[in-house]
């Protein structure tokens, strides 16, 4: 098939090398020239595993170009993918792309005198695609959504630092359309995967994407909740409690004598929270969405609650094992959400950074992706110091704080700590450390959900 995708971030171009690699002819259609001949020249413009390597290839094989000409994209496929972005402004999702860009399709729908679809890829609210998407299509277009045109709603379901992997072998594909011969059409996409496709309506496939993400938060601010029950009580550690509960044979089945932990399971784990493009901005636009049609929606706005004040609680660990923290040195390890990406939207760390600077801490910053955009930039705004290793973040600290899961710190032993530190002091906002090795070696350790 010919395929245009609207959008070269995240979604957008990653849906797009990834169709390019299923063998498809794809046209990944941005505005900024800069990144548009970044991308032709084999560069994305951010880290994913696996992306530059496969962008690279498709490249080759000439399956796959990146331009800023929308009209002659559009007139020239039989698919048009919108995978723009959809943030949260005051709370509420902001679809001013959404528009934009249907607008430009539906004038463009014009001129074409042949059957084309047009599908959703962005996360949107339920009833966007059939009501905003479809009326501005039909009035730029003069033509019928359902009969003149397709429309569908494919939601994405792509972890940051595994996209590659769930574009390439998902679990499920969601197809919403508001015709069968649009969605059957659009179905051609996904022909060669074996995987289950459920083909819905357009509100449903909007709604699953929302549930999946509110699901996953759920389970990690219920996560941290749980641990904050332990930190109070006294003689628990959360890690515990979770290895115990990760072995009901509900979540972790025994299959032929071995017992499989599926991916779920680590969501149900304590940390400093969530973070990132999805999990914040979705949660927020679900329950606006739901109030606005005066429905309450107690659980995600404890969800949201609880993940909004969990950075709170590594300083305040931070504050238990070194006191005050004006003038102390304090080295912060991790400042993308999760590792494996360099995003920093709505990154626990950021909070965190910026509560020690209002506290009066000197903060020394690593992170192995996330210096290679623009970081050491941000910092000297937020008066921080970068490191190109976390060796030199550590030297001279009087604690250490991790907030990203990266392998590379999983090196860090006692040894290290007691050598280049004032006092080997660790706040584990991942629990990615054995507490038992470091209380060995003499060293202050704090984690989240450990009394």
């Amino acid at each position: 098939m010919k395929i245009t995708v609207i959008g070269t971030g995240y979604v957008g171009l990653v849906s797009a090398v990834s169709l390019s690699l299923l063998g498809h002819d794809v046209i990944s259609v941005g505005r900024n020239r800069d990144k548009i001949e970044a991308i032709n020249s084999g560069g994305p413009p951010f880290y994913e595993p696996g992306l530059t390597d496969a962008l690279r290839i498709v490249l080759n094989k000439k399956k796959f170009s990146a331009t800023d000409d929308l009209t002659t994209s559009v007139l020239g496929s039989e698919v048009t993918l919108i995978a723009v972005g959809t943030p949260t402004r005051n709370g509420s999702i902001d679809l001013s792309q959404i528009e934009t860009v249907s607008r430009d399709i539906g004038a463009i729908l014009k001129r074409r005198d042949d059957y084309h679809v047009v599908v959703v890829k962005s996360t949107v609210i339920p009833g966007t695609t059939d009501t905003l998407v479809r009326s501005l299509l039909e009035h730029y277009s003069g033509k019928r959504a359902g009969k003149d045109f397709g429309l569908c709603m494919n939601p994405e379901f792509l972890r940051e630092g595994k996209a590659l992997e769930d574009a390439l072998t998902p679990d499920r594909i969601i197809i919403g359309s508001l015709d069968r011969k649009g969605g059957q059409t659009y179905g051609r996409a996904y022909r060669n995967l074996d995987c289950p496709v459920l083909h819905t309506t357009l509100r449903t496939a909007e709604m699953t994407k929302y549930a999946s993400n509110a699901l996953l938060s759920t389970l990690i601010s219920f996560s941290n909740e749980i641990a904050r029950i332990c930190e109070k009580t006294g003689d628990i550690d959360a890690v515990d409690v979770w290895k115990g509960l990760h072995l009901d044979g509900r979540l972790s089945p025994t299959v032929h004598g071995k017992r499989i932990f599926p991916g779920i399971v680590h969501y149900i784990q304590s940390g400093c929270g969530y973070g990132g493009s999805c999990f914040p901005k979705d949660t927020h636009a679900l329950s606006a969405y739901a109030k606005a049609m005066k429905l309450e929606t107690p659980v995600l706005d404890g969800v949201i609650r609880i993940n909004g004040t969990q950075p709170e609680r590594v300083v305040r660990m931070l504050t238990d094992a070194v006191g005050t923290l004006r003038g102390k040195k304090i080295a912060l390890l991790g400042l993308t959400f999760k590792p494996d990406t360099d995003d920093l939207r709505e990154s626990p760390s950021i909070r965190v950074l910026q509560q020690l600077l209002k506290a009066g801490a000197r903060v020394s910053c690593h992170d192995p992706e996330a210096y290679k955009h623009g970081i050491p930039e941000m910092l000297t705004a937020y008066r921080a110091v970068y490191e190109k290793n976390y060796a030199s973040a550590l030297r001279n600290a009087d604690a250490m704080v991790i907030m990203t899961a990266w392998r590379e710190y999983r090196r860090i032993t006692p040894q290290i700590l007691k050598r280049l530190m004032k006092q080997p002091v660790l706040v584990d906002g991942r629990r990615m450390f054995d507490k038992a090795v470091f209380f060995k070696e003499g060293c202050i350790y704090k984690g989240i959900g450990l009394s």
